[in-house]
């Protein structure tokens, strides 16, 4: 059995090599080691091919999409970065999303990562900053997740109402990336997936 990540990375992986462009999504534990978190830590179980991804709308920037891997519907939100930059210059990675995933027989709403393109420094930080505000995320593999899990709802309400987002991140080599995603058409992509993933 694979955890959900490696599901839906498998799903969305699928799909990029069908041609529909969607990049490959996750979900990670909620809270880094030691921290308070309301949420459940356990991810749910899947088996590859049991379910595809819908794409439910464009919307800007932002693409919803729904699965239902053994059942359990997956909703989510994805963009890629409008910008990306390196230092050094011009290092290879594979490249950055930003997800948003409700996950409603987790009891898991808008949960916010982003898949940097590398693996990221063991025990490292990233941030990720929204109008004028900024938001400690904690590392694991190539993934960051809010560390605080209090402050995702202020850092989605944040990003419903800002431009763009950019995230910072360090990779296990010392590269230091910096991805900015555009924030349009995000307000309405969450919308739909909250529409299509009611409990």
């Amino acid at each position: 059995m694979m955890s959900m990540r490696q599901f839906l990375t498998a799903l969305v992986g699928s799909l990029l090599v069908g041609g529909v462009g969607l990049a490959p999504a996750f979900s990670a534990p909620r809270a880094a080691p030691g921290a308070h978190s309301g949420h459940n830590a356990k991810p749910a179980a899947a088996t590859a091919g049991s379910a595809e991804p819908t794409l439910l709308g464009q919307y800007g920037a932002w693409g919803a999409y729904a699965a239902s891997p053994n059942g359990k519907k997956v909703c989510f939100a994805l963009a890629k970065p409008s910008s990306s930059k390196t230092n050094p210059p011009n290092r290879p990675r594979d490249p950055a999303y930003a997800f948003i995933s409700t996950r409603p027989a987790e009891k898991v709403t808008n949960e916010v990562s982003v898949m940097i393109g590398y693996p990221l420094k063991p025990g490292s930080e990233a941030s990720l900053e929204v109008g004028g505000a900024s938001f400690e995320m904690y590392t694991q593999g190539d993934g960051i997740w809010i560390k605080n899990a209090a402050e995702e709802d202020r850092m989605v309400d944040a990003m419903r109402k800002g431009a763009d987002i950019t995230v910072k991140g360090v990779s296990s080599r010392g590269t230091q990336s910096i991805d900015v995603f555009s924030l349009k058409g995000l307000s309405q992509a969450l919308d739909k997936v909250a529409q299509d993933c009611r409990r």
